[in-house]
């Protein structure tokens, strides 16, 4: 069990704070990071009722911006914003030895937290977890979140195995995107894990379950929605919260035009819509088409005014 608490916004059950966004990563025109619009996408996600910011995951492309750049992202999200909303950084790999470079290299930089994806393609046993898990954790002072998707990863975190992790002082919570409410559940009934929902669909149901919170995609263009629905869960408003959550239905809709797990190239697509220009994806992703930008913005807009 652990009283950590990662930055401004973590509080006592709530390490890493409630709504976070999986941050996009902003490139030139010419494909090179652009610091300048990462600081001022953070002072819009910030202002737009985001207390905590996810960088360097998989929505910021962390599988093609280097370690140079990912530091870079940190310190100049950390500058901006880092005094007002936590900042977590994605340091998972499927190599143990550069998670943990990783890790150093975040804490150095001013990350308040880490966020640490099961390892993807090697598909290593659940002591391999384990044992991955905890070196990462041991490498800093930060507080972990565990990135539980399956999907990506192949190999899923099991609950016994997220319970043994529960036991290490630095492991405070779970991303989910597994979607296994009934696993999850167990888990936090036997645990102090706080779990946030990682699959924007699902917030409503996570929270229902006991979740706190959510690191959303959507909330890059919704983010007052989001916020609304998230605080009305956690006030017990289920009337309140499922509203929202049938009003941002098209949100999710318009999220899938790109593909699954094409997350990043709809969140670039809707700030581009909104007037926020942060470049294209860099390969293997590729921008929405036409035809997806267009249908993304009919969906967006069938939102509406926040309720």
């Amino acid at each position: 069990m652990t009283s950590l608490i990662a930055g401004p916004a973590g509080r006592e059950g709530r390490p890493f704070g409630t709504v976070l966004a999986a941050m996009v990563t902003p490139f030139t025109s010419a494909g090179e990071l652009d610091l300048e619009a990462t600081a001022a996408l953070a002072e819009k996600l910030v202002g737009e009722g985001h207390d905590g910011l996810v960088v360097n995951g998989t929505t910021g492309e962390s599988p093609t911006t280097t370690d140079a750049e990912k530091s870079a992202i940190v310190r100049a999200v950390v500058e901006a914003v880092g005094d007002r909303i936590t900042v977590v950084a994605g340091v998972g790999t499927y190599d143990t030895a550069h998670s943990v470079r990783l890790a150093r290299e975040a804490e150095k930089a001013g990350a308040h937290g880490m966020l640490v994806v099961t390892p993807f393609y090697s598909r290593p046993q659940q002591d391999g977890l384990l044992a991955h898990f905890a070196a990462v954790a041991d490498a800093t002072d930060l507080p972990v979140m565990l990135y539980d998707i399956p999907a990506r990863s192949v190999v899923a975190i099991a609950p016994d195995t997220l319970l043994r992790l529960s036991e290490h002082p630095r492991i405070t919570a779970v991303k989910d995107a597994k979607g296994d409410l009934h696993a999850g559940s167990q888990v936090m009934a036997d645990s102090d894990l706080a779990f946030y929902s990682g699959d924007d669909p699902l917030t409503l149901p996570w929270m229902s379950v006991g979740a706190v919170g959510v690191v959303s995609i959507i909330s890059h263009v919704v983010g007052p929605h989001v916020r609304a629905l998230v605080d009305a869960a956690a006030a017990g408003d289920y009337a309140r919260a499922r509203t929202l959550h049938e009003a941002l239905l098209p949100a999710h809709l318009a999220m899938s035009r790109t593909g699954g797990g094409a997350g990043l190239v709809f969140a670039k697509a809707a700030l581009r819509l909104a007037g926020f220009e942060v470049g294209d994806p860099r390969l293997p992703q590729i921008p929405a088409t036409h035809d997806q930008t267009a249908q993304i913005a009919r969906d967006l807009e069938e939102i509406g005014n926040l309720i």
